[in-house]
């Protein structure tokens, strides 16, 4: 590595001193008032050249896209998904016209208007009509992809349909935390972060009834095909993002500052796979906020799969009060009786909460 410095420290050097020399030429030819009314050397293979620069680059710049092109992310797998990326290619339809004209301008310009003996320049000192087109279209053209991109993000950001499947997903230096709104409703229980503790990670208020069935995944989401999902999204330390790329989901989760995003996903992990002819292929959520140290270990499993193998998957898993009966002591008493039907079937034998509730601890539960 050193030596290939000590290389390029040369040649610079020497490039520097060869333009520095070819200044001096220059400034002695001014200097000495005389017009040269010879033509420049090289003024033709020059002019010359940048037409051959601009096809190369051309013919580079097209090459480059067709040879990432088998590295872009297939079609995306949501309703909204597509919209954006209908939105994309339409913007970069207009940079990629706009980016061929100007520079083939800027290249036949310079090749059309070489230094030619009794050729003289001549410059327009205002053209009103010329400066109103370049101003007026230009505007025209952002105001549009302005308000196609803000109408798609409203859309996606708005309140989500009633029938919603709701989600809760909290981010933590270096992982992902889902809350399920269990199988006996589809809400979500309140949280409290003076509630969060070693067990307790993502601070369920047991106080609300509606926490009860609430149950938590650290490995994986599931979520159905072809209904709407509702993400509510929270961090609980520093700035982390959720970034679905195969659905085109991204929003940031910010720490006291709650998000959400919905989205329809219409493509099942299984089509996925048969699509892509990869059987071991797996929606992922990623954070791409750098967050720390362990932020590369921040993915998460998305399994889209029909309604049935949801709602199977879902009456499989184990509530929050079920996996740690110890906290049915925090349930207010008066609710008790309620969160009862969500512990395990030998509920811990607590005589104050027998006292309290009156139900036996081995009665049957889900």
């Amino acid at each position: 590595m050193t030596y290939i410095v000590g290389i390029l420290i040369v040649v610079f050097l020497g490039l520097t001193i060869l333009v520095v020399s070819r200044l001096q030429n220059v400034l002695k030819g001014v200097d000495a008032g005389s017009e040269d009314s010879s033509k420049p050397e090289g003024n033709s293979w020059n002019a010359w050249m940048f037409m051959a620069f601009l096809v190369l680059s051309f013919v580079g710049f097209i090459w480059s896209y067709y040879s990432a092109e088998k590295d872009f992310l297939p079609e995306a797998s949501s309703i909204h998904g597509r919209r954006t990326d209908d939105l994309f290619w339409f913007s970069m339809a207009i940079l990629t016209i706009a980016f061929f004209i100007v520079n083939f301008l800027i290249f036949y310009f310079s090749w059309k208007y070489q230094y030619k003996k009794g050729n003289k320049a001549t410059f327009y000192p205002e053209n009103h009509k010329l400066e109103l087109i370049w101003t007026v279209i230009p505007a025209i053209v952002m105001a549009l992809l302005v308000f196609t991109g803000w109408k798609a993000w409203s859309d996606i950001t708005s309140d989500a349909p009633k029938d919603s499947e709701v989600f809760e997903i909290m981010g933590k230096q270096f992982g992902w935390y889902v809350r399920y709104p269990g199988v006996d409703n589809n809400k979500l229980g309140n949280y409290n972060y003076k509630l969060i503790d070693s067990q307790n990670e993502m601070g369920l208020d047991l106080s609300d009834e509606n926490s009860f069935d609430d149950f938590i995944s650290v490995s994986e989401l599931h979520v159905p095909v072809d209904k709407p999902v509702l993400l509510k999204i929270r961090a609980r330390d520093v700035l982390h993002s959720v970034f679905i790329p195969h659905m085109r989901v991204k929003m940031d989760a910010v720490p006291g500052m709650p998000t959400k995003f919905w989205f329809i996903p219409d493509k099942t992990t299984a089509e996925m796979r048969a699509e892509l002819g990869n059987s071991s292929f797996d929606y992922e959520i990623a954070c791409t906020e750098v967050c720390g140290r362990g932020h590369f270990a921040m993915r998460l499993r998305l399994i889209v799969e029909d309604e049935a193998s949801y709602r199977k998957w879902c009456a499989e898993q184990k509530t929050f009060l079920e996996t740690y009966p110890e906290y049915l002591a925090k349930v207010p008493d008066n609710l008790k009786p309620k969160a009862m039907k969500y512990m395990p079937e030998a509920a811990p034998s607590d005589s104050t909460t027998a006292q309290t509730t009156g139900i036996g601890t081995t009665a049957s539960f889900r």
